[in-house]
């Protein structure tokens, strides 16, 4: 099992080879320099973030080459667009005119194009990754902590100020404040630097027009706020739709949630999320290519869920090892196929009146109930982390070691956990 501090060095050193890599590409084909990193280090955050979840997904396939390799497909493209959605959403007044998200295009030139980047993180894995992991060892310990600690505080502030110079306005404002000699002459240097650099790396970059006119819309368009209210409304619904599949179906009504209070299923919820974010590009396309698409993101979401609360919390909350066509007993073809359903009738039927009912709350009171929420859940979410990972380790360390461990057994002692989530496992 990695450490944060493994997973984050990991993270940095894969994301400064993609960046080796664009900047390789376009030295070749626009025969100058590009720096496509998101932020001013030599790093572009996509391909770390890829690799680490390949590094926590792979090894549990072992052997199993050819899921392996569709595993590397879905994965690298589902993080390629929920980073181009992220990046969009930084600067509203920015058009950032970015092609990616290949196997989400829904037409065989981007399959054809995600399978080789696929087959070049695949090669990368087996091949180079030993070899990283081999190098890591060597290096001491509060060396490469050190490095990773500093390296993420300056990407911290480094985005910081892209986030701060394309919200508050354009490369020609600061440069009429560095002709002038008033304060803020230093922040005009750093603002112009960091809107060459973008203008630099990413050469297709628009001005959109002014602020619409009229009336402020809250949560327009695929945006933060619409995404928190997608969340819980969708974890809302998956619990209780689960409860009653289980109850139905089973035979056994049990608790579905995913956290210690309220009726709430954070894998729903976030399921809906990378839904409506990887599969927002095909709402226009056949229902074939959404079914195609949701078959194949909504079952490696369902196996990097089973795999992250095991390897995080040490337990497992579903297991279909008995079922017939299953993928280590993290998903299986039957429910990849109702992933797929659930994609068409989500995008095509759920999404847009649900979108246009959080639309259609008042601004203000919008806002104002997004941080509510945000906070509340954001509390829930920190209990239940707290109290499975004491859950986990009680039967090894039955004595509390500070004061939340010991709040923690007495708030949601063995007894209350078992009975919140009767189908928990607890893994060695």
């Amino acid at each position: 099992m990695h450490s944060l501090y493994e997973l984050g060095l990991y993270l940095l050193v894969y994301s400064f080879l993609g960046w080796a890599a664009e900047a390789g590409y376009y030295a070749v084909t626009r025969r100058k320099f590009c720096n496509r990193g998101v932020v001013a280090l030599p790093l572009v955050l996509s391909y770390g973030f890829t690799f680490v979840l390949l590094i926590l997904v792979l090894p549990s396939l072992t052997g199993h080459h050819a899921l392996s390799f569709l595993a590397v497909m879905v994965v690298s493209a589902v993080v390629e667009r929920i980073g181009d959605h992220f990046f969009q959403r930084v600067g509203p007044k920015i058009k950032w005119n970015q092609e990616r998200s290949r196997l989400l295009s829904g037409t065989g030139k981007g399959l054809l194009s995600s399978a080789l980047v696929a087959g070049v993180y695949y090669l990368t894995y087996l091949i180079i990754h030993p070899v990283l992991m081999a190098g890591v060892l060597l290096v001491p310990e509060l060396v490469w902590q050190i490095v990773t600690a500093i390296s993420f505080a300056l990407i911290g502030l480094d985005f910081a100020a892209v986030f701060y110079a394309v919200r508050t306005g354009d490369a020609s404002r600061y440069d009429q404040r560095l002709a002038g000699s008033g304060q803020g002459k230093l922040a005009a240097h750093i603002y112009s630097a960091v809107w060459k650099r973008l203008q630099k790396a990413y050469p297709g970059m628009q001005r959109t027009g002014g602020s619409e006119q009229g009336a402020y819309t809250f949560a327009k368009g695929l945006c933060w706020d619409k995404l928190v209210w997608v969340f819980l409304i969708s974890a809302l619904l998956g619990d209780i739709i689960e409860t009653f599949w289980c109850g139905l179906v089973d035979g056994q009504w049990m608790n579905r949630s995913s956290v210690l209070y309220g009726p709430f299923s954070f894998v729903w919820g976030l399921g809906a999320v990378v839904l409506t974010v990887t599969l927002q590009g095909l709402a226009e396309k056949s229902d074939r290519y959404v079914f195609a698409a949701g078959f194949i993101v909504g079952g490696a979401y369902e196996y990097i869920c089973s795999v992250f609360t095991e390897l995080v919390f040490g337990t497992v909350f579903w297991d279909y090892s008995d079922m017939p066509l299953n993928i280590g007993g993290r998903t299986n073809v039957l429910f990849c196929f109702f992933w797929g359903v659930l994609a068409v009738l989500w995008i095509k039927v759920i999404y847009p009146p649900m979108s246009k009912g959080i639309e259609s709350v008042p601004p203000l009171a919008g806002k104002v109930l997004t941080w509510v929420v945000v906070f509340v859940m954001g509390c829930n979410a920190f209990l239940t982390s707290a109290a499975m990972l004491r859950y986990s380790a009680r039967p090894d360390y039955p004595e509390p070691a500070n004061r939340l461990e010991e709040f923690i057994d007495r708030q949601y002692d063995d007894e209350s956990m078992e009975k919140r989530w009767p189908n928990m496992i607890v893994t060695e």
